[in-house]
Formats: C-alpha cells, sequence, structure tokens
C-alpha cells in the first residue's frame, strides 16, 4: 500500500462528484411552485451560494418540516433522468488512483443509493466501498460518526469532502478532516470564512492530497 496521508476518503455526492446543481436549480421552480416556497431567479444563485444551511432554508422560505418531502421529491425526479447527470470531469480518474492506492472510499449524501450508484455508473460505482445514503438534510453529522465506526482508520487518517457547508459542519462535529470542494453549491470564498483545512479548486487536487503522506 502506498504512503498515504489519509487511508479512508468520505465523499458527498451531489456537487462534489456529480455536476447535478445545474440540474437541481431547474427542478426549483416547480418545487416551489408544488411546496409554496420562494421561487428563485438566476441573478440570485451567486448569493445562494454564500449562505449556510439554515441561512439557505430561510432565504429559500422553507420550513423544516418541509425539507424531508422536497427532497423526496427530489430524488424521485432525479430517479427518471440519471442517464442525463454526468460526474464532473477529473472525478473517475480521482476515485481510480485513490482505489489503485488502496484508499478506503464511502459516499455520504442525501440523494438515493440506487441515483448515486446509476450516476457514477459501472467504472466508478464499484470503487466505492460503503455507500450511506438518503441522509437527512441536518442528519449528516450522526451519519458520518456511523461511518467512522467502521472505517479501518484512525480519526487522523479520514477526510471528507464536500460542497457544503453543512458538510464543513458535520466534519468538525465528528473530529475529521474536511475538504471543500469548492466548484460545488458553496463558493471557494465562501468556505474561507469558515476555516476548512483545505479548499480544493479541482479534483486533480484530491488525489495529490490524500496520496502525498
Amino acid at each position: 500500500m502506498a504512503d498515504l496521508r489519509y487511508r479512508f476518503v468520505i465523499f458527498d455526492f451531489d456537487g462534489t462528484l456529480a455536476d447535478t446543481l445545474g440540474w437541481a436549480a431547474r427542478q426549483m421552480p416547480a418545487i416551489a411552485a408544488r411546496y409554496g416556497t420562494r421561487q428563485v431567479d438566476p441573478d440570485e444563485y451567486d448569493h445562494v451560494r454564500t449562505l449556510a444551511p439554515d441561512e439557505l432554508l430561510s432565504y429559500l422560505e422553507i420550513p423544516g418540516w418541509k425539507m424531508p418531502l422536497i427532497m423526496w421529491e427530489m430524488r424521485r425526479r432525479m430517479r427518471r433522468e440519471t442517464a442525463t447527470l454526468k460526474l464532473f470531469p477529473g472525478i473517475p480518474g480521482v476515485l481510480l488512483e485513490l482505489a489503485n492506492a488502496g484508499v478506503q472510499q464511502a459516499v455520504l449524501s442525501s440523494n438515493a443509493e440506487r441515483n448515486i450508484r446509476a450516476v457514477l455508473g459501472p467504472e466508478s460505482e464499484p470503487l466505492i466501498g460503503q455507500y450511506l445514503c438518503g441522509v437527512s438534510f441536518f442528519g449528516k453529522k450522526g451519519k458520518l460518526k456511523k461511518l467512522l465506526g467502521r472505517a479501518v482508520a484512525d480519526p487522523a487518517e479520514v477526510l471528507f469532502i464536500g460542497d457544503e457547508l453543512r458538510d464543513l459542519q458535520a466534519a468538525k462535529a465528528a473530529g475529521v478532516t474536511f475538504g471543500a470542494a469548492s466548484w460545488g453549491l458553496n463558493s471557494k470564498e465562501t468556505f474561507a470564512r469558515h476555516s476548512p483545512f483545505r479548499i480544493f479548486t479541482k479534483p486533480k487536487e484530491i488525489t495529490l492530497e490524500v496520496l502525498s503522506g
């Protein structure tokens, strides 16, 4: 096994591994109309990328009790369209390089496992050793700790990579290192204000970080 800085890498899915944010934005008008939440115009997207989880729900006028319904609806809609969704360029190579180096890999996501496996496809899907999916909007802290209980690695050897501030919050609560995927929902500048361990600006940087032991 290679000399690794991290032996267990946990990935968020939407906005981290898969380029699904544009798809999600296209669903929001119908979602807002159905559930009575705020319609967001494209010129507001840059502002949305600066918001913390509770700020985002407030801005979208989503009460907490509606969030499980909205997430279920989004998963249902995606199930019909997984063939149109792709991984970010460079992600398949990252997953393969980490697997070849002996790194344990997992996905922790609010999305449905069947959707995630379908988008990963036959080449990348088998490289993920564990899937913990369908997580509630504020449920990543507990599920992350559950994954750590299964890991054959010390917490200091675990890296959690996500594109949202709620991922960062979960990592801090679980006591593991967090890497921000700045190509996703929250911007590089937003993450910088919250002091993640590392901000990745392109997928290849993940491989360099993990294999730089």
